[in-house]
């Protein structure tokens, strides 16, 4: 028993510093804005917090709060437009990447956006995008299509930055539905080809039904990423413009904590978008399951 009680000590003593940082950076934190979300704070002193109860909820939900349209409705658009774009190619490019040589090279050709930083991919695009010496303006000009002023066109600026989401959010997925359709067994296709299935019908009724599992990991985390953006955006437009046409939750929560000091209502947003994040979560789990995710 002595030696028992030992090595549970020394189990703690070793848990002990990993205990102490997740408690100050995560479960302290995320204390301490359950409590600004129903309350008013300018920030620093902690004797100025005045509890306001659900104000802070009922003025992001208010009908002349801009949360609700456009900055949620901009988030809804820039997660799901990544998302579903940077899917689409990533499961065309994992799939004939399986069927080429040299698959090592190709996989790390199309990883390389990921590991670059978004700092990086916002400049480099904002300068693509630029109307007077971009390469994509120059491309249009030589097409005879005038220039289009991408960034700066409220009709245009959200969806230019949805094409950067989904370009550097094709790499990371490429390798996980790499992995994915390179660990079906052989046998399954081996089997449908002798009985006649053509290359569509393999992919349809073979790679995808068995690929459940990795596109559902791939569809929840660039979903949450998506929701969550903040850094390319506040590259690319600075602060969500042109006329509050590219502000989302993450960046609307930024401003209006450390521009505008309002920490109450940036926590409120926080949380709010937290439920969000998780409801559409778990309606993901619920619809992948039923289609038998389990099963693979």
């Amino acid at each position: 028993m002595k030696r028992k009680t030992q090595q549970t000590v020394m189990g703690y003593t070793f848990m002990l510093p990993i205990f102490l940082f997740y408690s100050i950076f995560l479960v302290i934190p995320l204390g301490f804005s359950l409590v600004l979300s129903f309350s008013e704070w300018g920030g620093f002193d902690l004797s100025l917090i005045r509890f306001v109860g659900w104000r802070n909820y009922e003025d992001l939900f208010s009908p002349w709060s801009d949360f609700l349209d456009p900055i949620l409705w901009n988030t809804f658009y820039y997660a799901f437009g990544t998302v579903f774009f940077s899917f689409v190619a990533a499961l065309t490019v994992a799939y004939l990447v399986t069927k080429l040589r040299f698959q090592a090279f190709w996989r790390t050709m199309y990883f390389l956006p990921t590991v670059t930083t978004v700092v990086a991919i916002g400049n480099v695009w904002s300068y693509l995008y630029h109307p007077h010496g971009g390469m994509i303006n120059g491309l249009l000009n030589a097409l005879g299509i005038p220039t289009i002023r991408f960034l700066a066109n409220p009709n245009t600026a959200l969806p230019a930055i949805v094409v950067v989401g989904a370009w550097a959010g094709i790499g990371a997925a490429v390798l996980i539905l790499t992995a994915g359709i390179k660990a079906i067994p052989e046998t399954y296709y081996e089997a449908a080809m002798i009985e006649g299935a053509s290359e569509w019908r393999l992919f349809f009724n073979i790679t995808l039904p068995l690929l459940k599992p990795s596109i559902l990991f791939v569809l929840i985390t660039g979903l949450i990423g998506g929701l969550q953006s903040f850094t390319l955006i506040m590259v690319m437009t600075g602060d969500g413009g042109p006329g509050n046409s590219t502000n989302v939750a993450a960046l609307e929560m930024y401003n209006q904590a450390f521009r505008f000091g309002n920490w109450g209502l940036a926590s409120a947003m926080a949380y709010t978008l937290f439920i969000v994040v998780f409801v559409i979560t778990v309606v993901q789990l619920f619809l992948f399951r039923r289609g038998g995710v389990e099963s693979y």
